[in-house]
């Protein structure tokens, strides 16, 4: 560690002496070449190894050979040398002891001198933007050889010429402006360089400068303006001090005119330097740098955009009364920049004014292009065209300040600039549709003021002659040159700068403004406030009120005394419809974006009696509306722009009391929809004002009685609703339709609105369509009379729809053709329709007529002839009876509730066909009304479950219906419906609680087509108990046996057979039906019936003889005639009197013949039976059960009948022969002791059947047992 230590420290010494030597020999050497040789190696040494060898301790006999020397290349190398030294900080504070900062400025002013540089684009047209410029202007010095000789002056090259004829010596007096007093001419740095030094310089003037201006910048950057804390350091650091002082500020500034890039950027950079927290900042515009540094042709122009920045507000050239005017008029850059530059150099960082300054850029905050940036500097230069070519002829020479007149760009004459921004393009929402606004309150605040301002502009208060008064010009010579202008105007502002003159500031003012008028001349001057710039200013306004709504909305605005003037001035203007620059179509917008923005704002229109003034304004402009009216037109863009000021107001409750109490403006309204047919966009406007207004129920009956409905309803027939399903991109502003689709929406939805039928919007863009609510709030209250009207014309179907429905679904429906239970709607009734509204439309605009009803009884003929039931037609629902209904329920109530109406006609029908008194056209249609809605009733309770038991309670009309014998096609509807709700068991009882089955009876006779449907609805009912019993009582039995017995429809005998088998089976009363049957027909047919109703029919159709049932032609015969004569005896009536009962005489039976003398047990005919003992009988055991009941009788009687007790006991023998398994039952039945008895019994016949009945027995094995 420390042999590493040591050798480091021996590297140091060896550098260190290696320069001092070095410096030694510079020092002895009497050579300039060896001297600049050593000079140079200096400086390579100290470069590389400043650290090392330290503080230079003879750095200020350095900077005092410097200041000596008169040969080039010393000169060079001394400075190359100091630029190395300076690398050390001490150093550097040697420098400035020893005057060298104002050395090295001298050395800079030598820049002017260099006249082969490369030229920058635009600096030829700079130099020559003065036509006047000439040699005389440079001859700038003066000199003397003798004590208090003077001569001059000379121009530079006069001097180089006195110098070179031995006229002037290095010690000639010499003097120019800028110096501090007479001095030797080898004193003075551009003679000395120039005419008395020798040798080669290593750099040429501009890279001597470049260097010199490096390390100035090198200098100041070792001492900041501010501390680590950030607090400003006071005193200002000494190099900072040097530099800002007089005899080196405007010096180094004055560089700029040489125009090279470099040189200005350095310049720029060192100025950001010096300047920060400067308190001669103030004052730096005096030097001119402003002027010298604008009039740059370059592009590297970001260390320029840098010092602007940072300098341009902090110049102290006006008075202290204009600190609180705006950036413009405080920038000492205000008068040649335009204000966007100005504000763009305030508001954004210095790399964004480079990229615009060098651009081309055309938007609303930056108007700029290189010819405006060529104009500027031609202004700039030719106002300082009298100090550019003194530099070449005195480098030395100090700018006297002189304002410049503002510059005026041709680009920008049209143009209003206001707080940041050119209006004109920030209203141009085609070319800038979002520009963003920074600080929407000031600049809403900023157009006010300009409004303001605008409104009270005056004409000039001085004319031509008066300026030229004021400057000296002779007046009545015509227009004088720009450049004697200057002349006149250089001359009397050094006279009476304050600075200069402190009694002539009245004057210089005076001066100041005669300039600037004559400078401005050119310029759009306006006898008064200019009509376009108001526009622009409402414009901009309206453009924040839209766009920035949330930051404004709680500020209330500041401006209705104004609009609301400029609304009415307009309005009484007579020419108003003849101006070329109208204001009412801004004003007008400007009101609604205003109101559309705050609560507080639709409160203060109202207060500012707003209301009534946009209303004088739209009964203006309304009434010079025409068919041919366009879009364009100012009277139809103020109609718009009120309608949607008005839609808006109407939200607010007291707006809208005072919309009430102007009727005038629902009278407009309805003028601006009758003409809207070519102005779909306008319409669609008044339209959403419409729907707006809906909100209030008064003025909802107040446009209904104007007629609204005419105008909006046709609206609806212009939309297509391909166009919405084609997938097709449509614009409204490319696409006719996609407009006309969009008003159709809009007054769908107004409608809705004022019926009451809309429901309360969510906030285009919620997911709910903007195009469904317009963006209207409020739910509009119900209006029975307006609906009444839309149900009429729109048909109740659509006007249900309004609500409920999407207007692009309801717009179909109403563009469409259709027929549904719902609707008819073809082309006939829509042209129906538009022909009537069409009408309306014109007597109400024309006339001021309207309809008595307004369209409430309005009829389709169509329609007409329509049987329409609970809003259903009744003929298409028949047609389409599975068309779904949204409330089926309702429907059938309604059709009973019809049917009710029509059963009296019915009736009375019946009597007079009965008459034949009945007129055939007008009773066929009302009975042919009623078959349909008896046909509806079925289709609906058929296709809709649970509409059937709207039937309750109604079972009494409807069975009524079936005893109007004279419409057989109401029996057979009434029957269906009948038939189709007995699946219900609620309508099933209710039938049983009407007592109402025997009309239902009568059709098995009087409607032999409907038999089937009936014996099917009887199956159905005879569910129910109580209604077999009354059926019982009502005589179906005798219906039921003549049908069974005498159709020829075998379907019908088998559902016959069925019933009677559900009847018997009945637990209650079906005993008794099947007691009654057996008084018509033998027992088997009920066993049969049950088994197989359809063998039921057969069995009695044939002819039969087996030992359960002896039938032939004459038993059948028998039957069917007793059947038919007491069904006739029965029908007749009943048809006279529904409550008569049938009941068969207590010893009524069929004496059918067939069986008699046959002796029969058990409903087994015994001799048969013997006869065919292998017969399969169908009840063996209760066969059984009669035939041993049968015998134990007969064996216990003391004289039996001998055939009888021989025929039942064969009888038996027989069957427990044929069927043994049956003998396994008789021990249980109790009969065989009764048996045993019997061998006892006196009788011989009697033992002998009971020994043949045990002996049959007796194989048995359960029988045995008892027998023992």
């Amino acid at each position: 560690m420390a042999y590493h230590q040591k050798n480091a420290n021996q590297n140091r010494w060896q550098k260190y002496e290696f320069f001092n030597e070095l410096y030694h020999r510079f020092l002895l050497t009497p050579k300039v070449m060896m001297k600049c040789l050593c000079l140079q190696a200096l400086a390579i040494v100290y470069g590389k190894c400043f650290e090392e060898i330290g503080p230079f301790a003879d750095t200020k006999y350095i900077v005092g050979m410097l200041d000596r020397c008169t040969d080039k290349l010393e000169r060079d190398r001394l400075i190359l040398f100091l630029n190395k030294l300076i690398l050390n900080k001490k150093n550097v504070k040697d420098v400035m002891d020893s005057n060298g900062v104002r050395i090295l400025v001298d050395l800079l002013t030598i820049a002017h001198l260099h006249t082969s540089r490369a030229t920058v684009p635009l600096q030829s047209n700079v130099l020559e933007a003065s036509p006047d410029m000439k040699r005389e202007s440079e001859k700038e010095w003066y000199f003397g050889n003798a004590d208090k000789e003077r001569r001059g002056p000379f121009s530079f090259e006069e001097m180089q010429e006195f110098w070179s004829t031995g006229v002037l010596t290095a010690k000639t007096r010499c003097w120019a402006q800028g110096m501090d007093g007479w001095r030797p001419l080898q004193a003075i740095p551009q003679l000395k360089w120039c005419l008395l030094a020798s040798g080669q310089a290593v750099m040429n003037e501009s890279d001597l400068a470049t260097l010199i201006l490096n390390m100035l910048i090198t200098m100041c950057s070792y001492y900041p303006s501010r501390d680590q804390d950030n607090a400003i350091i006071r005193p200002l650091p000494k190099i900072k001090r040097m530099i800002s002082d007089n005899a080196c500020l405007p010096h180094i500034v004055q560089l700029l005119l040489t125009f090279d890039p470099i040189l200005v950027e350095k310049v720029a950079n060192l100025m950001y330097l010096v300047m920060q927290d400067n308190p001669n900042l103030q004052r730096l515009y005096l030097t001119g740098v402003f002027f010298f540094i604008m009039m740059y042709t370059g592009s590297n122009v970001l260390p320029v955009a840098r010092f602007l920045k940072y300098t341009h507000l902090k110049q102290a050239f006006k008075s202290e009364e204009s600190k609180g005017q705006d950036i413009v008029q405080r920038s000492v850059l205000g008068p040649v920049l335009p204000e966007a530059m100005v504000c763009y150099l305030e508001n954004y960082e210095a790399e964004r004014l480079s990229e615009i300054f060098l651009g081309e850029f055309d938007t609303p905050e930056a108007i700029w292009s290189s010819e405006m940036r060529r104009l500027m500097i031609e202004k700039i230069a030719a106002h300082v065209a009298d100090f550019s070519p003194r530099l070449q002829s005195n480098t030395r020479a100090l700018y006297q300040y002189c304002p410049i007149p503002v510059i005026s760009f041709p680009q920008l004459d049209n143009e209003l600039f206001c707080n940041i921004y050119y209006l004109r393009h920030l209203c141009d929402t085609i070319r800038f549709p979002n520009w963003p606004i920074r600080d929407a309150v000031k600049l809403l605040k900023d157009t006010l003021e300009a409004w303001k301002r605008e409104v009270e502009k005056k004409p000039p208060s001085m004319s031509v002659d008066d300026a030229y008064e004021v400057l000296n010009l002779p007046k009545g010579q015509g227009q004088h040159e720009e450049s004697k202008i200057r002349k006149a105007y250089f001359r009397l502002a050094q006279k009476y700068h304050p600075d200069k003159n402190p009694e002539g500031r009245d004057m210089f003012e005076r001066v100041n403004k005669a300039y600037e008028f004559l400078c401005t001349k050119s310029a759009r001057i306006v006898d008064g406030p200019d009509p376009e710039n108001i526009i622009l200013i409402l414009k901009a306004q309206s453009i924040l009120f839209n766009r920035h709504k949330q930051e404004l909305e709680p500020y209330k605005y500041a401006g209705y005394p104004m609009l609301i003037k400029t609304i009415t001035m307009e309005t009484e203007d007579e020419q108003l419809f003849s101006k070329t620059s109208p204001l009412l179509p801004a004003a007008t917008d400007l009101a609604f974006h205003t109101v559309n923005c705050s609560a507080l704002n639709a409160e203060e229109l109202r207060r500012e009696n707003g209301i009534e003034i946009l209303l004088e304004a739209l009964s203006r402009c309304v009434a010079v509306l025409t068919a041919s009216s366009k879009l364009d037109d100012m009277a139809v863009q103020v109609c718009g722009h009120i309608c949607r000021c008005y839609s808006v107001a109407a939200q607010f409750e007291e707006c809208k009391e005072k919309i009430i109490e102007l009727p005038n403006i629902i009278r407009d309204l309805c003028h601006i929809l009758f003409y809207g047919k070519g102005l779909p966009k306008t319409a669609a406007l008044a339209v959403q004002c419409v729907s707006s207004f809906a909100v209030d129920f008064f003025l909802q009956t107040h446009l209904y009685h104007a007629g609204v409905l005419w105008h909006l309803l046709v609206h609806l027939f212009n939309y297509d609703y391909t166009l919405e399903e084609s997938g097709v991109q449509a614009n409204q502003d490319t696409n006719q339709q996609e407009v006309a689709n969009s008003l159709a929406k809009l007054s769908l939805v107004a409608l809705s609105r004022l019926g009451g039928c809309a429901q309360t919007p969510h906030s285009p863009d919620g997911n709910n369509p903007v195009s469904e609510t317009n963006g209207i709030e409020g739910t509009p209250p119900e209006n029975p009379t307006i609906r009444k009207s839309l149900a009429s014309m729109l048909t109740p179907y659509i006007s249900k729809k309004l609500g409920t429905g999407s207007p692009a679904e309801v717009l179909k429906l109403l563009n469409s053709n259709s027929e549904n239970p719902y609707l008819i709607w073809n082309n006939g009734t829509q042209a129906e329709l538009l022909e009537f509204l069409e009408g309306q439309q014109e007597g109400n605009i024309k006339r001021g007529e309207n309809d008595k009803s307004f369209g409430a009884e309005f009829l389709f003929s169509d329609h007409s002839k329509e049987l329409i039931v609970g809003e259903i037609f009744v003929r298409v629902y028949n047609e389409q009876p599975s068309f779904p209904l949204e409330f089926p329920k309702a429907f059938a109530a309604s059709l009973l509730d019809y049917v009710g109406s029509q059963a009296q006609y019915l009736h009375t029908l019946l009597a007079m066909s009965q008459s034949n008194k009945v007129e055939s056209q007008h009773h066929a249609e009302r009975l042919r009304f009623a078959e349909m809605a008896l046909e509806a009733l079925r289709n609906v309770i058929k296709n809709n479950a649970g509409s059937e038991s709207e039937c309750i309670g109604h079972f009494k009309l409807l069975f009524s219906l079936l005893r109007v014998h004279g419409a057989g096609r109401v029996q057979q509807l009434v029957l269906e419906v009948v038939n189709t709700v007995t699946s219900n068991q609620e309508c099933v009882s209710n039938i049983a609680e009407s007592l109402v089955l025997s009309n239902l009876l009568l059709l098995m006779h009087s409607l032999p087509s409907s038999r089937q449907l009936v014996l099917e609805t009887l199956y159905a009912l005879t569910s129910n108990t109580k209604i077999v019993k009354e059926a019982m009582a009502k005589g179906a039995l005798i219906y039921l046996l003549d049908l069974f017995c005498n159709c020829t429809h075998p379907q019908v005998r088998t559902q016959t057979a069925e019933l009677f088998s559900k009847m018997t089976s009945d637990k209650l009363v079906g005993p008794k039906v099947r007691l009654t049957l057996v008084r018509f027909l033998p027992g088997v047919f009920m066993d049969a019936m049950r088994d197989n109703a359809e063998a039921a029919v057969h069995i009695f159709e044939g002819t039969h003889e087996n030992p359960e049932l002896i039938w032939n032609d004459n038993s059948r015969e028998k039957v069917s005639t007793t059947v038919r004569e007491m069904m006739l005896e029965h029908f007749k009536q009943q048809k006279d009197n529904p409550d008569v009962n049938w009941k068969l005489p207590d010893d009524f039976t069929v004496a059918y013949g067939a069986g008699q003398g046959e002796l029969e047990v058990g409903g087994v005919f015994l001799r048969i039976f013997i006869a065919q003992p292998g017969w399969v009988l169908r009840k063996p055991r209760e066969f059984l059960v009669s035939l041993l009941e049968t015998l134990t009788e007969l064996l216990e009687k003391n004289n039996p009948s001998g055939e009888a007790l021989e025929t039942v006991t064969t009888a038996a023998v027989c069957l427990f022969s044929t069927q043994s398994q049956l003998a396994d039952q008789v021990p249980p039945l109790g009969h065989l002791p009764r048996v045993l008895a019997a061998l006892n019994h006196k009788n011989n016949a009697v033992p002998k059947s009971s020994i043949r009945l045990i002996h049959v027995l007796s194989d048995n094995e359960e029988s045995v047992p008892c027998l023992s």
